[in-house]
């Protein structure tokens, strides 16, 4: 129920800032623009209530204005499994907890070339793109409350070569059977995440899943 509300101010507090950064982009007067920034500034205060953050300022911090209408931030996330029907998981060195490989999405790239570039730097696995499995937008599952909104994408890959290497932000990588899942970070990916894309896996017909 906490967590819960706590999404439900994180929400709040990301359509004040989008509403808030629109109308400066787009305000034709000194005193809109007041209100717009004030606006901003109590978006920032209430995910820093929500989030545990003591400063509002750091969460000011996380976010640059840019003069464009604001769009959510996109995570995608690699879903690889080997010949023994086990999912290929990377530990975080940032919370010690397990994860598809991924990350945010890097301008210049498209999606599939992410995701590739993602299980390269984060494994050493060479893999290519076969399909996109789903599209989630991460306000509709039960992740932790995160200061920005933003969808996931997960997208079917497989191995054409390669072998396990380090990575600076990486402590481990391995395949994982279903029922034998390590701790997950639950920022990343989420259990019946990872059962989804089982699901998909095993019933190749399966159409994509969108939220």
């Amino acid at each position: 129920m906490v967590q819960n509300k706590q999404k439900e101010l994180i929400l709040l507090a990301q359509r004040i800032g989008v509403l808030a950064s629109n109308g400066l982009t787009y305000s034709l007067s000194e005193y809109d623009t007041e209100r717009y920034e004030e606006l901003s500034r109590i978006s920032h205060q209430i995910a820093a209530l929500a989030t545990g953050v003591e400063n509002f300022e750091d969460i000011s911090s996380l976010y640059i204005r840019q003069k464009e209408y604001l769009t959510p931030k996109v995570d995608i996330r690699a879903v690889v499994f080997n010949d023994q029907d086990e999912i290929l998981l990377v530990k975080e060195k940032q919370d010690g907890c397990w994860s598809l490989p991924g990350g945010w999405a890097d301008i210049g790239f498209s999606p599939g070339e992410v995701a590739v570039k993602e299980v390269k730097e984060e494994t050493g696995l060479d893999v290519e793109v076969e399909r996109l499995l789903a599209v989630m937008d991460i306000a509709k599952h039960a992740h932790p409350p995160m200061p920005f909104y933003a969808y996931k994408l997960f997208i079917l890959c497989r191995i054409t070569g390669g072998t396990f290497t380090e990575a600076f932000d990486i402590l481990g990588k391995e395949f994982f059977p279903a029922d034998h899942l390590p701790p997950l970070s639950m920022e990343r990916v989420l259990p019946e995440q990872i059962k989804q894309m089982y699901d998909f896996y095993r019933y190749p017909d399966k159409g994509v899943y969108l939220d």
